[in-house]
């Protein structure tokens, strides 16, 4: 009789992996990372346990915007005061907290749960082309499309 494989943590294989955001549309790029963070891209995926991978995205800053989503796209948060609703464009985002603005756009495509805080924990975004996990020798990963 055939048994359905489903994975657990002693079981579960982590790879690292380096994604170059320069010239990526932004949306796009989240949607890929939020798959492998997830583990979808593996044959031994199962959706209750974490079986993603590490992801280490560089070049935040350099992410692209289609449309006029520069000017028209808020981000919004709240200073818990009265009164406190404080609005930034994607342009103001991108230019001082990009590192922000990709990890609220993938963290949004992540269950919304504890499963989803444990596997946002395996990104890692820089604004620059450095990081320091060369001693975790990650892959460089390809977009598709």
């Amino acid at each position: 009789m055939r048994t359905t494989f489903m994975a657990n943590a002693q079981n579960i294989e982590r790879k690292w992996y380096v994604i170059d955001a320069e010239g990526q549309t932004l949306g796009r790029l989240a949607s890929e990372v939020a798959s492998m963070l997830r583990g979808k891209h593996k044959p031994t995926y199962t959706p209750h346990v974490d079986t993603g991978d590490h992801v280490i995205l560089i070049n935040a800053n350099k992410i692209h915007l289609t449309g006029n989503k520069l000017t028209d796209k808020k981000y919004y948060r709240h200073t818990g005061h009265p009164g406190g609703l404080k609005e930034r464009t994607a342009y103001e985002m991108r230019e001082t907290r990009s590192r922000e603005m990709l990890e609220r756009t993938i963290k949004g495509m992540l269950p919304h749960n504890s499963l989803g805080r444990q596997m946002a924990k395996k990104l890692h975004v820089y604004e620059g082309n450095e990081h320091p996990h060369q001693a975790q020798s990650p892959e460089v990963y390809e977009l598709r499309g």
